[in-house]
């Protein structure tokens, strides 16, 4: 089912600024994009760059005064959906290199701190059934809270409180995941019926291919908010955790104006 995007942000920038925005839904084999693209407002440079793991992209851009970028685009997802509680997991001698970055801690995601409570919660589980009873805490033991995290809150800090947004419980589902042995990285993503409508994050974790060939895995969207179907979610971009897939990181002062988002099934 086509999933249409629109996107809009504004922002004020007193001083010439460099920033990197990534907005733009990523050019992959499961996401088939068609529509106008994206449109900014004047800029002193503006560059591409590959985004983590070579999924979408990033640009530089360095603003004086007011930006704005607007995104509009149709995507077609064909996105295989294995029940996930099928799926083994790759002993860590197996991960391919792709994957073992996201066995270790990362700034926002302690999962080091995480090895005796997923000893204790999870013992009888292992593999894609770990990662379905990690979600399934998750989703029970959290309440979704606009407003009650801010940009520093860590998935220990999420754990503690057990409330957040999107971020904070992709940030928990990944360090849960990782202290399991489990890769799990932070995904960026459009999708529909997220309320209230906004870039969403997920989760995505490591785990081997139903066919059992050695050394052989892929990776699986998990949304612990419940909030987005992984069949209609749009990716934008991949990393350890939430600092490195920001739709807009600045490298001086940015003053928010403005961000409006739709997210739409066709």
């Amino acid at each position: 089912m086509p999933v249409t995007i629109n996107a809009h942000i504004a922002y004020r920038f007193a001083d010439p600024t460099d920033f990197l925005l990534q907005m733009e839904a990523a050019a992959i084999p499961e996401q088939i994009l068609s529509g106008p693209g994206l449109t900014t407002s004047q800029s002193e440079h503006f560059a591409r760059i590959s985004g983590e793991d070579a999924i979408g992209e990033r640009i530089w851009l360095r603003v004086q005064g007011d930006f704005t970028a607007d995104y509009a685009i149709t995507a077609q997802v064909e996105r295989t959906l294995p029940a996930i509680d099928t799926l083994a997991s790759l002993p860590p001698h197996e991960l391919p290199g792709e994957a073992v970055a996201y066995l270790f801690d990362s700034r926002f995601c302690q999962s080091d701190r995480f090895h005796s409570f997923v000893d204790a919660e999870f013992r009888d589980t292992q593999g894609g059934a770990r990662i379905n009873a990690i979600h399934d805490w998750v989703y029970r033991k959290f309440t979704y809270a606009p407003g009650s995290s801010t940009a520093t809150t860590t998935a220990l800090d999420s754990f503690v409180e057990r409330q957040g947004v999107c971020r904070d419980y992709a940030h928990v589902v990944i360090s849960l995941a990782r202290a399991s042995g489990i890769p799990a990285r932070y995904v960026s993503c459009y999708a529909p019926n997220v309320e209230p409508q906004d870039f969403h994050a997920v989760a995505e974790v490591f785990l081997a291919d139903a066919d059992g060939a050695p050394g052989s895995g892929s990776w699986h969207l998990v949304d612990a908010t419940e909030m987005a179907d992984r069949a209609h979610m749009v990716k934008i971009g991949v990393g350890r955790d939430a600092a490195e897939v920001s739709f807009l990181t600045s490298y001086g002062m940015a003053e928010f104006v403005d961000k409006s988002i739709t997210v739409t099934e066709d």
